[in-house]
């Protein structure tokens, strides 16, 4: 996730996404974005005319992007993709970071949402966005793995919920636990999803159903 290559916007972005989910929206000023991203702080009036908003609504962007361009990453980085393993590794970037890094930080949208969806609509939009692109890809994949589309989404919907809650508990227990007992409980029911091969070699309906 480093942002050494960008330009100075790209840069702030970038860093007010990280301090975000760090401090939350209200302890992230926009002199410590600027400091952070080794930009001129005047740059920020130039790029970011709109104030502070217009750049947290931009890092939430941006955290939307980043987690729906990882599903093809963790897809490839299975041997074998299923809706179980493709769970697995968007929980395996947080145990990773919280095991190697400490707890401090969580996903930037969820932050952004909490802080600001009741006092600024065009933030809760950015959230929702967000969300919305982060649940694409993940359908999309599960699509591609043989889950019907009618039950995609709301799967998607149940894998992010569950990852963004467990980084919750995750963060005030200082334990991954609520994050590898998600993995665990929640990985049989998705690959049941998947419709096996009847014996007479058609596909019957998924498990569970």
């Amino acid at each position: 996730m480093a942002g050494a290559e960008r330009g100075p916007r790209e840069r702030m972005v970038f860093s007010a996404a990280q301090l975000i989910r760090r401090a939350g929206v209200g302890a992230t000023g926009m002199r410590e974005v600027a400091a952070h991203a080794r930009a001129p702080r005047g740059s920020l009036q130039h790029y970011f005319p709109d104030g502070k908003e217009q750049l947290v609504n931009e890092a939430v962007g941006w955290a939307g992007r980043y987690a729906g361009n990882r599903v093809s990453r963790f897809l490839a980085a299975l041997p074998e993709p299923t809706p179980s393993g493709l769970f697995s590794e968007m929980v395996r970037q947080w145990t990773d970071e919280y095991e190697t890094e400490g707890f401090e930080g969580g996903c930037p949208v969820a932050a952004a949402t909490v802080d600001c969806a009741r006092t600024a609509d065009s933030t809760r939009q950015a959230a929702e966005a967000a969300f919305t692109r982060w649940t694409d890809a993940v359908a999309g994949a599960l699509t591609g793995m043989g889950v019907p589309e009618e039950r995609s989404r709301p799967l998607a919907t149940l894998m992010i919920g569950s990852l963004e809650g467990a980084l919750l508990i995750a963060r005030a227990e200082r334990s991954v636990r609520a994050l590898t007992t998600a993995v665990r409980e929640l990985g049989p029911l998705l690959d049941a999803a998947v419709p096996r091969p009847a014996a007479d070699g058609r596909t019957g309906e998924a498990v569970g159903n």
